[in-house]
């Protein structure tokens, strides 16, 4: 299990909330647990499942807003 704190920055656009709740909707019915915070969220699950929807959610948003910067951190610990 690993951890991930996750965080989508749209560039260039108006529409920044839009585009972060989109990514953010990736994760529903996903195969890992997720929590969102003020400023980013935290997601929860197995290593290849939170690299698999860290991917999706910057796929989304990069195709709804075009340049975005995703800042991430992962950790193993408990």
């Amino acid at each position: 299990m690993i951890s991930a704190e996750v965080a989508v920055y749209p560039l260039k656009t108006k529409n920044a909330s839009n585009i972060i709740n989109k990514s953010i909707n990736m994760l529903n019915g996903s195969n890992v647990e997720y929590s969102v915070n003020s400023i980013n969220t935290v997601i929860t699950g197995l290593k290849e499942d939170v690299f698999q929807n860290l991917q999706k959610m910057f796929n989304e948003a990069e195709e709804k807003g075009g340049e975005i910067n995703m800042v991430v951190t992962i950790s193993n610990s408990n």
